[in-house]
């Protein structure tokens, strides 16, 4: 090729070749910008649609991600709060909860605490934003290896516990799908993480945390675990015990130092040499605690504590308070100050307890090789327990489950299994059958006492029954049983209104009334208790301190036993009562509670007070929610009030005085005057006391659990044996305590002018009143 066509050639494709650089210079500015804009693109479509995926996930669109906490949750969130129950002297005597929870701040934590936590859950909680992304893809990675481990954050187990969001209340129509479920719940997990993050601190995310987490043993948020395990308060725990108790949320029973004390040990094993790990504390420090034992100083969870009558009575006198205010005194956390006396609720239960036990001990011994189920004619009742069994729940259970076959009934409500019962020496584990178990019940006698001031109506002391757990039923307000010749007190209060006094007189003779109930005449002509009348012209004092039933049912005929019946619910007896005349010696049912606060008015110059439980309910920061105003009324004049706090009094001067059994016990030289009534039913199912001095009414009640089993004689089962020692056994102990004089005194002479004579008497020294004279014996109609 000659030289001018290779130099022209050369020329062509340096030009193309200019062309082309000349070309990629002017053109990449577009071809750069085209990339970037498509990358932005690209970025600005996937962060869209995240915002969709984020807003369908929290809005739960088309119900296929289930609820998410709302802005008011986030802001405010609803934790389960313990409500405390005070005593009146102020100390906590026990609390009402779903969680046992007691909320702390986090100046009440102390850097032990923290540390442990965030070197066992999370230890980069203070560098991230509630999401943890190297956390989470290692969490990813190790699932895929096998090995599964948590990738979760502080705040988002804050998430989970505090909205309970895998509950199955907030699953969503996806999370029906399987390997959905876990991408919806870990999503919504997220995404609330980032709003906690937003509205707390780390500082209060990680109170928040401890407050809510479950430590097991009925413990909620690390104030009770604190308490329950070690008896401390958060601040005291060492890093040892804090390491004990973190240990626990990975899982509260397999980890329990209770329960399961190896796996616990080894646990705060590994969270020690953890935090050696991360220089919270020193490896010498962390060899050095590793080698010491759990030491635990376990309180047994509250409820096996603190579940008294009283609490549960006081539950249920809120219950309308609860549903006007709004408040829920399980989860509010409110502060419940009550009327209770501590020292009197303690002698209250030791009289109970040692009279209680060897009135069973009785009870064993009269009916030794018999059933106590007998009917008035002293009987045996056939197929008594029978009747019981059908109306229990696992007779219920197992006649549907074996559809009525009653050999398939029969064999396995006799058949024996694991069960604790209730014991006089503590709870006994043992082989009982069903049947067995009821027979047992039916031979165990119980009992209610209550004691008030009778001047505010305020409750002092509250025993329902024998044993809470056992036997939930409280005798003192929600039992209603006869009260016999406790209701006397009626009928002469309204005698008394009718212009009748103390010294007017009425002889014992025989009386019958004549009456029509439902359109049928009837009859009615009851006898002493001993069957006997003396034909005697005696006073009105001694006829009710000698518990005289003819001078009572004469006194009903007189003025009609409708003026009884009005005249016992004017003063606060709010049971129904038959409008038949046996109703003056007590026929009708009614409770302890109402009985006493009644006989408390006779005290209080003629004014009923309702029975007071709570004075004030304050919330946790302090302010009176309800306070206790005093609202007392007159139901009887002062007049009327003396004259029965005299005949009340009367029993232990009058001849023959029905509570002379009071002199058995230490009470007359604490410079106290007493006064009581007994009361004894028909055939002795139920035996009553009501005790009053100047600044106490206490009553008792003592039966079995279904009036048929009871004791046949009036030696063993009148309320002057059964109920009238609880009551002295427990003055005895208010009496000698020196902190408690102001329960002591005599009753203070009449600041009004008494109209009706009063001492006229019949008195007998004490030696010639203790003749073992019995008191009534009930005998109603056929109610």
């Amino acid at each position: 090729m000659a030289p001018s066509k290779k130099i022209k050639s050369i020329l062509q494709v340096s030009k193309k070749v200019l062309r082309f650089i000349f070309g990629i210079f002017f053109r990449l500015p577009s071809y750069i910008a085209g990339f970037w804009q498509s990358l932005a693109f690209r970025t600005l479509q996937i962060l869209l649609l995240i915002f969709v995926i984020v807003l369908a996930i929290n809005f739960n669109l088309f119900w296929l991600f289930g609820p998410s906490p709302r802005l008011t949750d986030l802001k405010d969130p609803e934790i389960s709060i313990a409500s405390e129950l005070y005593a009146s002297d102020g100390s906590v005597i026990g609390k009402y909860y779903h969680e046992n929870r007691s909320p702390v701040e986090f100046s009440e934590l102390s850097p032990v605490i923290i540390n442990t936590l965030l070197a066992t859950e999370d230890i980069r909680f203070y560098k991230h934003h509630g999401i943890d992304v190297k956390a989470t893809i290692a969490a990813i990675w190790s699932t895929a290896q096998g090995d599964k481990r948590g990738g979760s954050t502080i705040t988002q187990q804050l998430v989970k516990n505090l909205y309970k969001t895998r509950h199955k209340t907030q699953k969503g129509l996806l999370s029906y799908i399987p390997g959905v479920k876990i991408l919806v719940d870990k999503s919504k997990e997220w995404i609330n993480a980032l709003k906690l993050e937003f509205y707390y601190s780390k500082d209060e995310i990680l109170t928040m945390y401890l407050n809510t987490v479950d430590f097991g043993s009925h413990s909620f948020g690390i104030k009770a675990a604190s308490t329950i395990f070690f008896d401390k308060i958060p601040a005291e725990l060492k890093v040892e015990e804090a390491a004990t108790l973190i240990g626990l949320l990975k899982a509260p029973t397999y980890y329990s130092p209770v329960q399961n004390p190896a796996n616990a040990l080894r646990r705060r094993n590994s969270i020690l040499l953890q935090m050696a790990r991360y220089g919270f504390i020193s490896e010498q420090e962390a060899d050095s605690l590793t080698q010491t034992k759990l030491s635990l100083r376990f309180h047994r969870k509250q409820e096996d504590t603190d579940a008294t009558y009283f609490k549960d009575a006081v539950a249920r006198s809120l219950q309308e308070w609860s549903k006007e205010s709004g408040y829920d005194i399980y989860t509010d956390g409110l502060k419940i100050y009550t009327t209770i006396d501590p020292k009197l609720q303690a002698y209250a239960e030791d009289a109970v307890e040692k009279h209680m036990k060897r009135l069973q001990k009785r009870f064993y011994e009269h009916w030794q090789g018999q059933n106590p189920w007998i009917d008035s004619k002293g009987n045996e009742i056939k197929g008594f327990i029978e009747d019981l069994a059908r109306e229990t729940s696992y007779f219920e259970g197992l006649n549907k489950k074996y559809k009525g076959n009653v050999d398939s009934v029969e064999l396995y409500m006799n058949l024996p299994r694991k069960m604790t019962i209730f014991s006089w020496n503590g709870p006994a584990d043992t082989l009982m059958s069903t049947m067995d178990s009821i027979r047992y019940y039916r031979h165990l006698l119980n009992t209610g006492f209550v004691s008030m001031d009778p001047l505010t109506g305020y409750i002092k002391a509250w025993v329902g029954g024998i044993n809470f757990r056992f036997f939930k039923y409280d005798h003192v307000n929600q039992a209603r049983r006869q009260p016999g010749s406790l209701f006397k007190a009626f009928v002469y209060t309204a005698a008394f209104e009718t212009g009748l006094g103390p010294c007017d007189r009425r002889t014992d003779e025989p009386v019958t009334i004549s009456y029509t109930e439902k359109g049928e005449k009837k009859n009615w002509s009851p006898h002493n208790a001993d069957w006997n009348f003396s034909w005697n012209n005696i006073s009105l004092k001694n006829a009710f301190a000698r518990s005289v039933n003819s001078i009572a049912v004469q006194l009903t005929k007189e003025m009609g036993w409708d003026k009884v019946i009005e005249c016992a619910h004017r003063m606060g007896v709010d049971s129904p009562l038959h409008n038949v005349p046996s109703v003056c010696l007590g026929s009708s049912d009614v409770t302890l509670l109402e009985m006493v606060n009644a006989y408390c008015t006779f005290l209080n110059d003629g004014m009923l007070n309702e029975p007071v439980f709570v004075t004030r309910i304050t919330d946790q920061e302090g302010k009176v929610l309800y306070s206790h105003e005093t609202k007392a009324k007159r139901v009887i004049s002062a007049e009327t009030a003396f004259l029965m706090s005299v005949m009340l009094r009367s029993g232990l001067t009058e001849a023959g005085g029905t509570t002379q059994g009071l002199w058995e016990y230490d009470l007359f030289r604490y410079e106290t005057e007493f006064g009581g009534k007994t009361g004894t039913s028909s055939n002795f199912s139920d035996g009553w006391f009501i005790g009053i001095t100047p600044h106490l009414v206490s009553g008792v009640w003592v039966g079995g659990e279904h009036r048929n089993a009871r004791f046949r004689t009036s030696q063993l089962g009148e309320g002057l044996r059964t109920a009238l020692p609880v009551y002295g056994l427990y003055m005895e102990k208010v009496l000698q305590d020196s902190d408690l004089k102001k329960y002591r005194g005599k009753f203070e002479k009449p600041v009004i002018k008494i109209s009706k004579p009063y001492t006229c008497s019949s008195y007998t020294p004490v030696s010639d009143s203790l003749s073992g004279d019995e008191p009534p014996i009930e005998l109603p109609d056929s109610l």
